[in-house]
C-alpha cells in the first residue's frame, strides 16, 4: 500500500508553501495532505499539541490503517517526534526538509538564546511580525519564483505570538522507530544535515534557498519519493 505524503509547513508560513509540492505528488498517483497550522498561535502556550491536533484531525479523512509518511519543513522538524507520537496511523518514514532537528535527549527549545535576543525587540503587545518581515529584501526575493507565489505566501503568514518561539517542545522515545532522512536546500541548515548524517540517516542535498519546494516542486518531489522509498 503507497503512503499518504503528509506534507507539514513551518508554524511562521503557511501551507501554500507545500501546495506546488502536492500537485506534482498527486500527478504521480500518490494521496497528499497538507494540513493547515495557521490557527495554533492563538490561546495561551504551549502550542505544540495544538499542532498535533492539528494533524490528527486532518488524518481523520484518511483510514487509520492507512500508512502515512510524514515531511516537516523548516521549524516543523521540531515537532515531528511529537506529531508522529500523537498519530493513530502507521509511520513508514520521515524527511526532514531544510529543517530543525529535534534533541536527541530532553525537550527541544524551539529557538536559540540568540533568536530570541533577536526576536524579543521585533514584538509589539508580544506578537511578532509575519516571518518575511523579519529579513531585508535582499534575503526574501530570492526565495519566491514569482510576484504572485510571493504573495500568496506572505498574504497568508501568521503573526506569531513571541510565546510560540519560548516554548520547549518534548521529545517522547521511540519516536524515530521508522527510517528518517534529512533534504537539504543550503545555508544556514548545513551543520543540521551533517547532524542527521550523525544519526544515521539518509542525506540529499537540492541547491536551493529555504523556500525552494515553491521553486522547483518537481525536483522536492523527486527526492521526497526517493528518500521515502517509494521512488
Amino acid at each position: 500500500m503507497q503512503p499518504v505524503f503528509v506534507l507539514v509547513h513551518s508554524p511562521s508560513v503557511g501551507p501554500s508553501t507545500w501546495h506546488p509540492v502536492a500537485e506534482h505528488l498527486r500527478a504521480e498517483g500518490y494521496q497528499v495532505r497538507v494540513p493547515s497550522l495557521l490557527h495554533i498561535g492563538a490561546g495561551p502556550p504551549p502550542f505544540w499539541p495544538r499542532i498535533v491536533d492539528a494533524v490528527r484531525d486532518d488524518l481523520q479523512q484518511v483510514p487509520a490503517d492507512s500508512p502515512v509518511t510524514l515531511v516537516v519543513h523548516s521549524n516543523a522538524g521540531l515537532f515531528l517526534p511529537t506529531v508522529r507520537c500523537g498519530l493513530d496511523h502507521p509511520v513508514t518514514a520521515s524527511v526532514f526538509v531544510d529543517a530543525a532537528l529535534p534533541a536527541r535527549t530532553g525537550a527541544t527549545p524551539v529557538a536559540s538564546p540568540e533568536m530570541l535576543d533577536f526576536l524579543r525587540p521585533l514584538a509589539v503587545n508580544g506578537r511578532l511580525p509575519r516571518w518575511t518581515d523579519w529579513w531585508d529584501e535582499a534575503d526574501v526575493a530570492p526565495m519566491f519564483p514569482d510576484p504572485a507565489m510571493r504573495r500568496t505566501v506572505v498574504d497568508e503568514q501568521p503573526t506569531l505570538p513571541l510565546s510560540y518561539y519560548e516554548q520547549r517542545v518534548p521529545v517522547p522515545d521511540g519516536w524515530d522507530d521508522h527510517p528518517c532522512s534529512y533534504l537539504l536546500f543550503g545555508p544556514p541548515y548545513e551543520d543540521l544535515a551533517a547532524e542527521a548524517g550523525e544519526r544515521g540517516w539518509r542525506v540529499a542535498h537540492l541547491p536551493g534557498a529555504h523556500l525552494h519546494q515553491v521553486v522547483d516542486p518537481a525536483g522536492t518531489s523527486r527526492c521526497l519519493l526517493e528518500l521515502a522509498g517509494t521512488a
